[in-house]
């Protein structure tokens, strides 16, 4: 517990005070977020290894609960220190652009996700809201509907083809996600016996969220905080299909002449064992086994580099990385030719 909670919870205070008191405060956050991260993650890595320590943290939901609380205010903040409504001058400005979007993007969202993996109502609720706020919720529906059920195969916006570069994958998959899941949930209401009354249909909480989202956030805060609201938002998003991208990039599943794709294994997704971003993260890279256990909670993820699929960098790093197509294919595309080999 002390772990997640260490990596998650400093850069939520850091942006408290960051968004309400300017000054050092958004650089501080921003360097937590970025080069002290990497710097954790190079020098506990090897340590790691040695003792052959798998990593586990022993943490409840009592964190995600908090964390997707917290959420809210947090983006309220953002709103108000962005837009200009703190009277922050543009450096302090554009620190809490970038410190505010990486939380959404690599704490916010691997928190949703494991939200709405809940069987409990009100959790998956929670990640929902919090994904609508992000004015992408309809991730709630095209994530367990579509991706869970055709990750690596081409029926799923969310899988990246080798060769393809992240700049043409994010339009794809975000046009094809709110697609995907929107016919999903048109079908899976047609299959009820009992026949559900259209305001409860969940695209409906998507989109009018979203609306309410922009509207409280225009009123509080006029055009700017409107402005504030969609780029900040859209940098989160960015780093969650960046975060499909790369943990998908190349690996596919065979499919039957009946076209019925074969089972999900630990081939079909990309992991990275690195100490703090995984802490950061919620244990997100540890997504070979997420995939092969949707329900199992994010504490008991397990990870073998041995058989899993493997990044050379922790997840943050290769994100960034993947926004330079030509470097990014020479590290990766003979990663996935080796991977395939036995297969081709």
């Amino acid at each position: 517990m002390l772990w997640f909670t260490l990596a998650t919870t400093t850069p939520a205070a850091l942006l408290l005070a960051a968004g309400m008191l300017g000054g050092v405060w958004p650089l501080l956050a921003l360097i937590y977020l970025t080069a002290f991260t990497l710097a954790v993650d190079l020098l506990v890595q090897g340590a790691a290894a040695r003792r052959k320590s798998n990593g586990e943290f022993p943490v409840g939901e009592g964190l995600a609960v908090f964390l997707g609380l917290a959420h809210f205010p947090l983006l309220l903040i953002a709103v108000y220190a962005i837009s200009g409504a703190g009277g922050f001058g543009w450096a302090e400005r554009l620190a809490c652009f970038l410190g505010f979007g990486i939380f959404f993007g690599q704490v916010s969202n691997p928190n949703a996700h494991e939200l709405i993996h809940k069987q409990a109502r009100w959790p998956r609720r929670l990640g929902m809201l919090i994904y609508t706020s992000l004015l992408f919720g309809h991730h709630t529906s095209a994530h367990t509907r579509v991706h869970h059920v055709w990750v690596a195969t081409p029926h799923d916006p969310n899988s990246p083809r080798r060769g393809e570069s992240f700049y043409r994958f994010w339009p794809r998959a975000w046009v094809g996600s709110f697609v995907e899941g929107l016919r999903a949930e048109n079908a899976l209401r047609a299959r009820a016996t009992r026949r559900a009354q259209p305001w409860t249909h969940p695209y409906i909480v998507y989109v009018g969220g979203a609306l309410a989202a922009c509207g409280i956030a225009g009123v509080l805060f006029g055009p700017a905080g409107l402005a504030a609201l969609i780029t900040v938002t859209g940098y989160a998003q960015m780093q969650l299909l960046v975060s499909d991208y790369v943990q998908h990039y190349g690996l596919t599943r065979a499919v039957s002449d009946s076209g019925k794709p074969e089972p999900v294994s630990s081939a079909h997704s990309w992991n990275a064992p690195h100490f703090f971003s995984s802490a950061l993260m919620l244990n997100a890279p540890r997504h070979s086994d997420h995939h092969m256990h949707p329900l199992r909670s994010y504490p008991s993820l397990r990870l073998d580099a041995d058989t899993m699929p493997t990044l050379p960098r922790s997840l943050p790093a290769m994100g960034a990385l993947a926004l330079w197509p030509p470097l990014w294919r020479r590290v990766m595309d003979p990663r996935v030719a080796a991977l395939r080999a036995p297969r081709d």
